[in-house]
């Protein structure tokens, strides 16, 4: 569900661009974040720090979008956003020492810190990579394959991220002793109960 919650501003977006302007899109994607904000608070969910720079940096640059009546403004969104994310990566490694993507999923993974290391400046990497292909596609794109490539090529990118984690831990055998401990979990909870 909370998947379909985050798609759904992109997807109005697209929607309303290719029905009107860029400029009528922005300002439902700009309704469409803070409904969606609300929708976590009312349903008593915790605003993730993504969701959080999502709707600061939509409200931001939308509006000066719409007051400047410049599109570049609302394409440079999702670099902002990636790369807000890249850093914020790369400084949980550094400041704090907390690894983010180790506090995202060390509850269903067991690794050592080097894997978490790699999978946290990985992600972070991919974030920037995301970010400078916005600007890529927003620079030498018309406006039309730019919408299009927010819609497909953000979920995309993310899909392909997700396989080659799955596919480093893999062959790394990471995800065969993850399968283990979670038996091993499972197993001695059964014997508590039993």
């Amino acid at each position: 569900m909370n998947q379909l919650l985050d798609l759904l501003p992109v997807a109005i977006f697209v929607a309303v661009f290719f029905a009107t302007d860029v400029y009528w899109a922005t300002g439902a994607l700009m309704v469409a974040v803070a409904a969606q904000a609300g929708l976590y608070l009312l349903m008593r969910k915790p605003l993730t720090r993504e969701l959080k720079f999502t709707f600061w940096v939509s409200i931001v640059f939308g509006s000066l979008t719409l007051l400047f009546h410049n599109e570049l403004f609302i394409q440079w969104k999702p670099t902002i956003i990636n790369w807000l994310l890249a850093a914020s990566l790369v400084g949980s490694h550094f400041v704090g020492k907390h690894n983010l993507i180790r506090q995202l999923f060390g509850s269903q993974l067991t690794l050592v810190d080097e894997v978490w290391t790699r999978l946290n400046f990985g992600w972070a990497a991919g974030f920037f990579f995301a970010g400078a292909l916005n600007l890529i596609v927003a620079y030498n794109f018309s406006m039309e394959f730019w919408v299009t490539y927010k819609l497909v090529g953000g979920f995309a990118l993310t899909l392909l991220y997700v396989v080659l984690t799955m596919v480093y831990l893999a062959r790394k055998g990471f995800l065969h002793m993850a399968n283990e401990d979670a038996a091993e979990r499972a197993g001695s909870a059964e014997d508590g109960r039993g």
